[in-house]
């Protein structure tokens, strides 16, 4: 556990803007077994880049790891740091899917924002990948081909 160097240190520092760098790693236990992480993530936010009004969403981040697995406090201070980031919803979702596929080079990611409505309107982007070359691929085509084809009724949002 020599690359945790967050969890557990008696000290957290909060970044004040977007900062991929607090992301850490860990060796996956169970290499050789595919299998699915989620995490939710409830209290979501950003700023609109136009306004400077904030954004508040739910993301579900759902990955099979490969070798390398994200550590969750360093998930939680990577995340709180789009709290002051101006970025449009579809490139939040997307930006946090890159930086993560960077990291941990996964065979497959999805990430889901289901923001709250300004305006009237609610935004939900989705996005993911398969690592090419492997049965993943095509997972991650059949989940975006497939995706919201019976959508949720939106009454409380």
């Amino acid at each position: 556990m020599e690359d945790i160097t967050l969890l557990g240190s008696g000290h957290t520092e909060y970044p004040s803007d977007y900062d991929p760098s607090v992301l850490e790693t860990f060796d996956n236990a169970h290499q050789g077994r595919e299998y699915f992480v989620k995490f939710n993530v409830p209290e979501f936010t950003s700023l609109c880049p136009i306004t400077g009004q904030p954004d508040f969403a739910t993301l579900y981040i759902s990955y099979v790891p490969n070798v390398r697995m994200v550590e969750s406090k360093s998930l939680k201070l990577y995340l709180f740091s789009f709290r002051n980031h101006g970025a449009f919803h579809e490139d939040c979702v997307n930006t946090i899917m890159n930086d993560l596929i960077a990291l941990m080079d996964p065979y497959y990611i999805e990430v889901l924002g289901r923001f709250l409505p300004r305006g009237g309107i609610s935004i939900d982007p989705y996005c993911n990948h398969g690592k090419p070359n492997t049965r993943w691929e095509e997972v991650a085509w059949q989940r975006l081909s497939q995706h919201d084809l019976t959508p949720e009724t939106v009454d409380n949002r």
